[in-house]
């Protein structure tokens, strides 16, 4: 084969197919990183409702087992004075 045809073929066979996976790659990049501000603002402020609700939920967990552990404390006392 001549060189020339061998590099149209080579070309044809993997230069505008891999010209086409960048072109597509770099446009769905772009788009990930277009959000609107709005709904960046919103997501921002949704975290941080997220992250208040998981403190929350954490300090109603350490309350409960303190709760718990009092009760218990307290039935063993009774079992043991009875």
């Amino acid at each position: 084969m001549e060189p020339p045809v061998f590099l149209a073929a080579l070309l044809i066979f993997f230069g505008i197919p891999a010209f086409t996976v960048i072109t597509v790659a770099r446009l769905r990049a772009k788009r990930a990183e277009s959000v609107p501000s709005d709904t960046a603002a919103r997501l921002d402020a949704l975290e941080r409702t997220v992250q208040d609700v998981q403190q929350e939920l954490a300090e109603t967990h350490e309350r409960l087992d303190f709760t718990e552990r009092l009760l218990g404390k307290a039935r063993d006392e009774r079992r043991i004075g009875g």
